[in-house]
């Protein structure tokens, strides 16, 4: 049975009239007028459904990230890696499932593959913890990073998540502590990091595995610091303004590629990513190849400056620096507003002393 996002009525009403005339049951079986009207329906559903997914709004991106169909990182790794061998543990206090991770090939060569797994019905979201990594999850992804790094063997993660685990237990076992150890882990790797937004980039929980050297995002993905419910919650104290707060956040593809914080955008199949799982594959596969290809000439020492500088520019445009080739020395623009407000802020502030210590000589004189 297919699921339907709440804007996809007509697209649901005309794959039901398909279905009926698709019957099995029909003891008449199809006929050439009935083979028609399926063509043309079809034909018709094509039509409605690449109109509506060339003008999604935030919000119904949002919701087609999150679709319960859409293709998960068990699938990825288990149709795009050969001899994958799972690894678990952190080595201080458990295992995590909701992240998995191992060594497996890619094009005949070794990798280390990363994937948050949300779980594809009840039993398993319950398992995967709906996607939301708890600090061991993190501290095992950390061992196995520094692992790949160790032996030379390049880095792939696929990034699905609403966030965190907020609960107690995560927050008393150093939640926000294993997050940054993450971002500082993949910051000073010397091997390719590559890392595939595949439905949620939620939080911290994403940014842990996706200060990457390359940045790839599915293209009805969400990639933000918050949810649009949270958001709505905390500016309005509204949830039901998320549309509001998801435009606002500029969490697509299309706004987050502008920006600069992603670099690449992987286009899905019309109607989204689980309407042709074997063509998002297939270009999934194909982004991974060529990302991967374009670092097999560059050093590590060259790998690690050039992640460091991507993420040091992100937001730098029209503000602290002019010239890039600066930007590993965090200088700032002497030029700027900045620089003038400190150097006015000295200026008064001298002049302020001056005329305070003549008026306690005056009194005491």
């Amino acid at each position: 049975m297919k699921n339907y996002l709440n804007f996809e009525n007509e697209i649901k009403e005309l794959e039901s009239e398909i279905d009926n005339l698709k019957d099995p049951y029909n003891q008449s079986g199809l006929s050439e007028i009935d083979t028609q009207k399926i063509s043309k329906t079809q034909n018709e559903i094509d039509e409605k459904l690449k109109i509506l997914y060339s003008n999604l709004d935030p919000w119904q991106t949002t919701m087609v990230a999150r679709h319960e169909d859409r293709p998960k990182s068990k699938f990825f790794i288990e149709n795009l890696f050969e001899d994958f061998v799972p690894l678990s543990g952190d080595r201080y206090y458990g295992e995590d499932e909701s992240v998995l991770s191992g060594f497996g090939k890619f094009n005949g060569k070794s990798v280390l593959v990363i994937g948050q797994e949300k779980g594809d019905d009840l039993e398993t979201r319950i398992k995967r913890n709906f996607g939301m990594m708890r600090p061991e999850g993190y501290r095992k992804t950390i061992r196995l990073m520094e692992l790949a790094d160790k032996f030379n063997i390049p880095i792939i993660t696929f990034i699905d998540t609403p966030g965190a685990y907020p609960g107690v237990g995560a927050e008393e076992r150093g939640q926000a502590e294993a997050i940054a150890k993450s971002i500082e882990c993949c910051m000073k790797l010397k091997v390719p990091t590559l890392s595939v937004i595949i439905g949620e980039g939620g939080s911290g929980g994403a940014i842990a595995l996706a200060s990457s050297s390359k940045v790839m995002m599915l293209e009805n993905a969400i990639y933000s610091v918050i949810s649009p419910e949270g958001c709505a919650t905390i500016l309005w104290r509204d949830p039901k303004k998320m549309l509001d707060a998801a435009k606002a956040m500029k969490l697509s593809a299309k706004d987050l590629l502008k920006l600069e914080v992603i670099d690449e955008i992987i286009y899905e199949p019309i109607g989204g990513a689980h309407r042709d799982k074997d063509l998002m594959l297939n270009n999934v596969k194909n982004s991974i190849s060529n990302n991967l290809r374009s670092f097999e000439e560059i050093s590590g020492e060259e790998i690690l400056n050039l992640r460091k500088n991507k993420f040091l520019k992100i937001g730098r445009n029209k503000g602290f620096i002019d010239d890039l080739e600066k930007l590993s020395s965090l200088s700032a623009n002497t030029n700027n507003l900045i620089d003038k407000y400190r150097t006015n802020k000295l200026i008064i502030l001298s002049i302020g002393t001056v005329i305070i210590s003549f008026l306690i000589y005056l009194v005491f004189l």
